[in-house]
């Protein structure tokens, strides 16, 4: 992405918001997240690890992906040493976001591990791109880059999926598709889960405490919901929190900062989770805020969540 601007725009009147306002913004927010300005928010990259821009070429259209590496991969001559654990990560943001904003713990995660970190650089929800296109997108890079595991030099049976707010729903609806095909995940790290889009995503008490105080999340969760689900769109079906079935699951992370509007989306899946047999353990940040781990230079729990997330994966994605 270009950095000819690195100035932050400031935040809409979301209610007010029309669609051409939306892309406008959307384009200014991302261009300031890839920016080097963005850095002292987002955090620097893991420099154990590289970082490269790669399309998934599927039948029907190509989905950008960021591709986080462990530099001690490769030999002296460029080969691949032995194949890597996946993780397959989603940016949050849905309407805004770019994997670009993910590059701190991405970068960590791939050296750390090591493993083969790819973020999907997702469609964003907008008027013409409602939440199953997005969904879609998360789940078609899973299965592409699985099926062509020599080609990305992964071992497919240690695959993970890891996404932020509503790419933990992504990330969490691509964990329950795969049981469904028979792709046997090891795991799914689902951070500030936002895991309900239908009419009672705000019945809840972390809405009522949060919504408006640290961030106006309430005015945001409105438009995610409006452009989630159209008209004559089956909103249950796009929130995993309602799935009829959630045995046996790859084992799951939940992370929760606590001053989150959405902090009780994560713990009732959690819940639910545990109720049908699928191993998930809720961690929760008091004090933190939604997407605090893409914020490390402000959020002084990025860094321990970080840590939980690693030694999670390391276990999971152990030979």
């Amino acid at each position: 992405m270009s950095e000819a601007t690195t100035e932050r725009p400031p935040e809409p009147d979301w209610p007010a918001m029309t669609d051409e306002e939306l892309l406008t913004y959307r384009e200014a927010e991302n261009r300031f997240r890839a920016s080097s300005a963005a850095r002292a928010l987002l955090g620097e990259p893991d420099p154990g690890a590289t970082i490269d821009w790669r399309q998934v070429a599927l039948t029907d259209r190509e989905i950008p992906v960021r591709v986080y590496r462990p530099a001690a991969a490769r030999d002296g001559h460029g080969t691949e040493r032995a194949e890597l654990p996946l993780v397959l990560h989603v940016h949050g943001g849905s309407f805004v976001g770019t994997a670009v904003q993910c590059d701190w713990a991405n970068s960590h995660l791939a050296a750390r591990l090591p493993a083969l970190v790819v973020s999907v650089e997702h469609r964003l929800l907008g008027p013409e791109t409602p939440l199953p296109d997005v969904v879609d997108d998360g789940w078609d890079v899973l299965r592409h880059v699985v099926w062509h595991a020599s080609q990305w030099g992964i071992d497919p049976a240690r695959t993970a999926v890891f996404g932020e707010s509503c790419g933990a729903l992504i990330s969490a609806l691509a964990a329950i598709r795969a049981r469904e095909a028979g792709l046997m995940l090891k795991a799914q790290v689902l951070v500030n889960p936002a895991v309900d889009v239908t009419e009672t995503m705000f019945d809840y008490a972390s809405i009522d405490e949060f919504g408006y105080s640290p961030t106006r999340a309430v005015p945001q969760l409105r438009v995610f919901q409006r452009l989630s689900v159209p008209p004559r769109t089956d909103a249950r079906a796009l929130s995993p929190l309602y799935a009829d079935d959630l045995s046996r699951l790859a084992p799951a992370l939940v992370v929760v900062p606590t001053q989150d509007a959405v902090a009780d989306h994560g713990r009732r899946y959690a819940e639910r989770l545990q109720a049908a047999g699928t191993p998930a353990r809720l961690t929760e940040y008091p004090g933190a805020r939604h997407a605090f781990l893409t914020l490390p230079g402000v959020e002084q729990q990025a860094e321990a969540a970080r840590a939980e997330i690693l030694g999670f994966l390391r276990a999971s994605l152990a030979t």
